[in-house]
């Protein structure tokens, strides 16, 4: 016997047996005085059975149902003849047993329904969750593997400008204006490369290294950052505004790093401008978080291109123009994405930018 005819046996078979309980308790309710107990128990009878059978053996249990209403609780008794006054009555229980079937299959499809996205939504969740530790893994295999390799790549790198030098300070009087230039060249690009690999080591340290997170000063660490950057600004004419800034709990080192990075952007795209002005402060964002700016009136930049501006080696202006390995920004996105905020910018060309980074006022997990 196959397992469907099975199935098929046990729901009809459970649509039989409880119409022939609820007739045994309607029967044995009448016996002891109590009336008008048959109609739910007919009722639950047909529910059950089509909550857990099905509608086709609930149509069976409405049949059966009607049958044994008519013949053992309808006048006359035991006899299948309705009388007129009663027909209305007893279409009245066959159209509600039916609502109470329907009703029943109705809601036991929509929690089928129901189970069945519960049980997707858990492959989601477990397919999101194995994605993520394989992402994590692969992020932390590609930042060990460019630590790595950045800090392999110092050592030749400097016997590769020291002997350049070398070359430059023994041979130069002796060599003609082309090949001079040439080693001015070597040299130049050694120092770029340098700067490159020390950048993408700091931006592999940021994702390494463990956070420590205090009460923070925002006040304090621009009035740093400033200093650091002062060799920057010597000579030039900057408008400093600096606002009301508050404290947060976060790693003081990262927060410096990201700040000297956007303070430093600040300065290098308003070296155009015969005044430049920088404005450092605060706007008002959620209940429990802090949204920075810093904001100048440098070159700018199309908006267009803002989904490139956070990515790491990309630039939005011509190495000619400005200098910068295009990791700074990347660098601030992942310092603020630790501190579980975001950062975002607001520009247009020649009319100076805004960034924005946000951030919570008290310690929250790691994003």
């Amino acid at each position: 016997m196959s397992v469907r005819y099975k199935q098929w046996i046990v729901s009809y078979g459970l649509a039989v047996v409880a119409v022939a309980a609820a007739l045994g308790l309607s029967l044995l309710a009448d016996l002891q005085g109590l009336k008008a107990l048959e109609l739910p128990l007919f009722l639950m009878a047909i529910g059950a059975v089509v909550w857990y059978a099905g509608p086709g053996p609930g149509v069976l249990a409405v049949v059966l149902a009607g049958m044994s209403f008519n013949y053992f609780f309808t006048p006359p008794r035991y006899s299948f003849y309705i009388q007129p006054a009663d027909r209305v009555n007893f279409v009245v229980f066959v159209l509600f047993a039916l609502l109470i079937g329907w009703f029943a299959s109705r809601r036991r499809r929509i929690e089928h329904e129901l189970r069945l996205a519960r049980d997707e939504l858990q492959k989601a969740n477990a397919d999101l969750q194995r994605r993520s530790v394989e992402l994590e893994a692969s992020n932390k295999e590609l930042e060990a593997f460019a630590y790595s390799t950045s800090h392999d790549l110092r050592a030749p790198l400097r016997h590769l400008a020291g002997y350049t030098e070398l070359l430059q300070k023994h041979a130069g009087p002796v060599l003609d204006p082309k090949s001079r230039r040439y080693v001015a060249m070597v040299l130049e690009a050694a120092k770029k490369m340098g700067d490159l690999i020390d950048d993408l080591l700091a931006f592999s340290r940021i994702g390494r290294a463990e956070a420590q997170y205090t009460l923070v000063s925002l006040a304090e660490l621009v009035r740093e950052a400033s200093k650091e950057i002062k060799e920057e600004t010597d000579g030039r004419n900057i408008v400093w505004k600096i606002g009301g800034l508050p404290s947060l709990q976060g790693d003081r080192s990262m927060l410096r790093v990201a700040l000297v990075n956007l303070i430093s952007n600040a300065v290098k795209f308003t070296r155009t401008r015969p005044q430049a002005e920088i404005e450092i402060g605060c706007v008002e964002g959620g209940p429990d978080e802090v949204v920075l700016f810093v904001r100048d009136n440098g070159v700018g930049f199309d908006m267009q291109y803002v989904h490139k501006l956070f990515g790491v080696f990309q630039r939005l202006h011509l190495p000619e123009a400005f200098e910068g390995t295009g990791i700074g920004l990347a660098t601030v996105q992942r310092i603020v994405a630790r501190h579980g905020g975001r950062v975002w910018a607001e520009s247009a060309v020649d009319a100076g930018a805004t960034f924005y980074f946000s951030a919570p006022k008290t310690r929250r997990a790691e994003a």
